[in-house]
């Protein structure tokens, strides 16, 4: 009798039935250590790296930049400081370099967005020109949609406000 199982298959790892612990989601890099470097390639890389999220975050900002709501949040004249933490975060959440962190410390985003009024109206507003930037990008539809997901859910997690 032949052995019917392909040679990529047999390398692939499988659970062992009856064991504990998380499973690793196909096409999630492993990290070396809890805060290492990926071992695959990372989101960050598979879409773009810096250049992306520059783009992306450019985009953005060009559209906050006239939003009679969402300007009046950013205190600095220029919003080049803002855009610039914007994509330290998502370089450092999507598997890039953790500069976000060395130079501001824990991103605790709801904290940092505490002191301004985020309604349901401020949310979709920061929706509508990310969703536009993201439009922009031309990523692969897999890749957009892993990053829209994201962008919406921390949209939503970031409202401290109902009131107008």
């Amino acid at each position: 009798m032949s052995d019917m199982t392909s040679p990529a298959a047999s390398e692939a790892p499988q659970p062992t039935p009856g064991a504990s612990g998380p499973v690793q989601p196909a096409g999630v890099p492993l990290r070396g250590s809890e805060h290492g470097a990926a071992l695959g390639p990372s989101f960050y890389e598979t879409v773009g790296g810096r250049d992306t999220f520059a783009r992306l975050v450019a985009e953005f900002y060009r559209g906050v930049a006239d939003d009679p709501v969402l300007r009046p949040m950013y205190p600095e004249e220029d919003l080049g400081p803002a855009a610039e933490r914007l994509t330290m975060f998502l370089e450092q959440y999507w598997g890039g370099p953790g500069t976000y962190s060395e130079q501001r410390g824990h991103p605790r985003l709801r904290m940092r967005h505490q002191p301004f009024k985020v309604n349901p109206d401020a949310r979709d507003r920061w929706l509508a020109h990310m969703r536009a930037a993201v439009d922009t990008l031309g990523l692969p539809p897999l890749a957009e949609e892993t990053l829209w997901d994201y962008l919406q859910r921390a949209a939503f997690a970031m409202v401290n406000t109902f009131e107008d």
